[in-house]
């Protein structure tokens, strides 16, 4: 019976976190398959830790790995920890806020259980599932970012910076990972694609995106981040 790992990067999300991971333990996977919930709290100045801590003690049946970083390095770096200690036979990336839904964990996950995918890339950009509609400039720089990402890698992603990304354990293992802030989705996009004979899919999903007041954290600087990402990690390989 397989295993999925479920890494959530938590940085003051003391309030929020609970709703998350009671979404996380109500789904039903696929073919039987067993969830490994592993959290990373990236020095998180309000009560996260002790918000995760609770809800572990609280909910035995659902495991739960729980690691912390002595001092603020981004959500890359939570990222790293997170996929290093996953023992599951896939991985994927959950942010600890409520944008993303773990009901359509299945969906990504059917190309990789019926044999046809290495990693499965959510999109926001295609399919008939819900989207909030919040920030039109941040929408415009995600395609922006996608299409020169895809100039780079010669992919077709619709959604690059997508926070949904599925990989088989020992794949994104593989991979040297640098970058510890929101470089980590240009970057894991540009080396899983030079990946010998790497299957990479794209399946739709929905998204409620949060506003600023709400706890949003991406900003303009974490796009120019991007940008020189995409040229760092595919030029300079």
């Amino acid at each position: 019976m397989s295993t999925l790992s479920i890494v959530i990067p938590a940085y003051n999300e003391g309030p929020t976190i609970h709703r998350i991971l009671n979404k996380v333990k109500a789904v039903v996977l696929a073919d039987g398959m067993k969830k490994e919930v592993v959290i990373v709290n990236d020095c998180s100045k309000d009560n996260t830790e002790e918000a995760i801590l609770s809800y572990k003690a609280a909910n035995p049946d659902l495991p739960i790995s729980y690691y912390k970083h002595e001092v603020n390095q981004g959500k890359g770096a939570a990222l790293h920890t997170g996929i290093k200690q996953a023992t599951g036979d896939y991985v994927i990336i959950q942010d600890a806020d409520l944008e993303y839904d773990p009901e359509e964990y299945n969906i990504l996950l059917k190309p990789l259980l019926s044999g046809f995918a290495d990693v499965v890339y959510g999109s926001r950009f295609i399919g008939g599932k819900p989207h909030r509609i919040l920030f039109f400039w941040h929408s415009i720089g995600n395609r922006w970012l996608t299409t020169a990402s895809n100039m780079f890698t010669n992919l077709n992603l619709t959604d690059m910076e997508t926070c949904y990304k599925v990989f088989r354990r020992e794949m994104i293992q593989s991979l040297k990972l640098e970058e510890k802030r929101f470089g980590f989705e240009p970057e894991v996009t540009a080396k899983i694609s030079r990946i010998p004979k790497v299957r990479i899919y794209e399946v739709g999903i929905s998204y409620y995106g949060r506003t600023y007041e709400e706890g949003k954290k991406i900003g303009m600087k974490d796009a120019f981040r991007a940008l020189y990402c995409i040229i760092k990690y595919n030029l300079f390989k």
